[in-house]
């Protein structure tokens, strides 16, 4: 069992910056995939951003440019920079932990994110 623990959101206000993140109680040094997801009220749990044991990464067209996923092997944490807020991008964000492809993966509890005026 891996436990993920979120962090780091809050209240903002359009075109500021936040920095998620996501603690794993395990090492993070060989896991194949760690992402973030997020999830607006009605709507489906969207994908955000990825980072794999290569340190590719992936992101969603509406936070490219704007969101960046890092991750620190030694702290076993996974970040992600938001920077350039906007309205739309108000959401539950979660963490997300799969350790090899296929495999079950792992799910935080989440950590709110509102962007608004």
């Amino acid at each position: 069992q891996v436990q993920l623990v979120e962090s780091g959101g809050g209240f903002v206000q359009p075109g500021g910056s936040l920095r998620l993140s996501c603690v794993a109680s395990r090492n993070i040094f060989n896991i194949y995939c760690m992402g973030w997801y997020r999830q607006a009220p009605g709507n489906e749990r969207d994908l955000v951003a990825t980072i794999t044991v290569g340190a590719n990464t992936n992101y969603a067209d509406a936070v490219k440019g704007r969101f960046t996923i890092s991750r620190d092997t030694a702290k076993n944490t996974v970040y992600l920079q938001m920077n350039n807020l906007k309205p739309e991008d108000t959401a539950v964000y979660y963490c997300n932990l799969q350790p090899l492809p296929g495999a079950k993966d792992y799910w935080g509890r989440g950590t709110q994110v509102t962007v608004s005026s």
